[in-house]
């Protein structure tokens, strides 16, 4: 990368050559000024007011108007002579933490490399001291006729300056918050919170410029003899009207957020509206009877039915039968067949034997 200014920094006694060089570029797609009627090109020419000839760039110089619009000739000679410590170099004052710098200071970046060898060292401590320290070092430098403020930072392995603007030069916010008193609901902020947390973090590495995107396909189709891009439609314009239901634009946005990362639309209603989205049950796997309740009904119903000591051995015989048997299901049903039919048999045997009178010895 060419550099655009070369000088020092200036850590204290130590001094550290460096050259200047564009940390950004502009992508933006910039156009000419054309005659409408004919497609000629625009052109502005730099004219004198006295003689009204038209000025080479070599021939044009400074000046500073005056209240009276007296103009005061000034030269880069008379700029270079400037008792300014920092016209050739980045003079470090500070070291603060990068939370004390304002957002709305910054300015321009640049990359800072080291000139020559002998630089790399005194470079890569001032790098190094950055980085432990977890400061930012507040410098000042001149640059195109002007000293200014900048921030030197730590950006991978190279030190990275941002100019800075002076703390004058920023406005104060006066009426441009709204005027009028506003009241914010608790639960319009939860759906806020809920919208936050739906749209989530993004990889910066992945945002783009839509709009430089669509000219240039609109350049390129109207190259190629076409009449450009169609307009959208009318439904796919995203006006900036009023919003009459709060609640009702902040639930359609977490829905909408939802369903762009691909998540169930039930979930994304039931988090819109504040409740936790519900997950139905699974039915749980029926389970075959325990072969020991089986026992204890076939005994507890044998015992009952008889109290001789006949039905007694039938009993245990059905019990033991029916342990024997459950080891599957088919054998387990044969066996309270072959039950059933004892138990009626004994139970036949006890009433023929009840019914069949004593004979008396005379």
């Amino acid at each position: 990368m060419r550099s655009i200014w070369n000088g020092a920094i200036s850590f204290g006694l130590v001094s550290i050559p460096i050259k200047l060089v564009n940390a950004t570029e502009s992508r933006s797609v910039s156009f000419r000024q054309i005659h409408t009627e004919d497609g000629g090109r625009v052109r502005y020419k730099k004219v004198c007011e006295l003689d009204g000839e038209e000025v080479p760039q070599a021939e044009i110089g400074k000046a500073y108007e005056d209240a009276d619009g007296t103009m005061i000739p000034i030269t880069e000679e008379d700029l270079a002579s400037l008792p300014l410590p920092t016209a050739k170099t980045i003079e470090i004052v500070a070291f603060v933490p990068a939370g004390d710098i304002d957002p709305l200071q910054m300015d321009a970046a640049y990359y800072l490399s080291a000139n020559g060898v002998p630089a790399a060292k005194p470079y890569t401590l001032l790098r190094e001291a950055l980085k432990r320290s977890e400061k930012v070092a507040v410098a000042k430098y001149a640059l195109r006729g002007r000293e200014r403020l900048g921030m030197l930072r730590v950006v991978d392995d190279v030190i990275a300056m941002h100019g800075l603007l002076w703390p004058d030069e920023i406005r104060a916010p006066e009426g441009v918050a709204p005027e009028s008193p506003v009241s914010v609901r608790d639960a319009e902020l939860d759906l806020a919170d809920a919208l936050m947390a739906t749209l989530g973090e993004v990889d910066m590495s992945t945002l783009h410029d839509d709009y430089r995107t669509a000219v240039e396909e609109m350049i390129a189709a109207k190259a190629e003899g076409g009449e450009g891009v169609a307009p959208p439609a009318a439904g796919e314009e995203s006006g900036g009207g009023q919003v009459i239901d709060l609640m009702a634009a902040l639930e359609n946005s977490v829905r909408a957020a939802k369903q762009a990362r691909g998540e169930e639309e039930g979930e994304a209603e039931d988090e819109g509206k504040g409740r936790a989205p519900v997950t139905p049950l699974k039915p749980r796997a029926s389970r075959a009877p325990k072969a020991t309740d089986a026992k204890k009904s076939t005994s507890k119903t044998a015992a009952k039915k008889t109290a001789a000591p006949a039905r007694k051995s039938t009993s245990k015989t059905a019990t033991t039968k029916s342990t024997a048997t459950t080891k599957s299901t088919a054998t387990k049903k044969t066996a309270t067949k072959k039950t059933t039919a004892t138990k009626k048999t004994a139970a036949k045997k006890t009433t023929a034997k009840k019914a069949t009178p004593r004979k008396r010895t005379a």
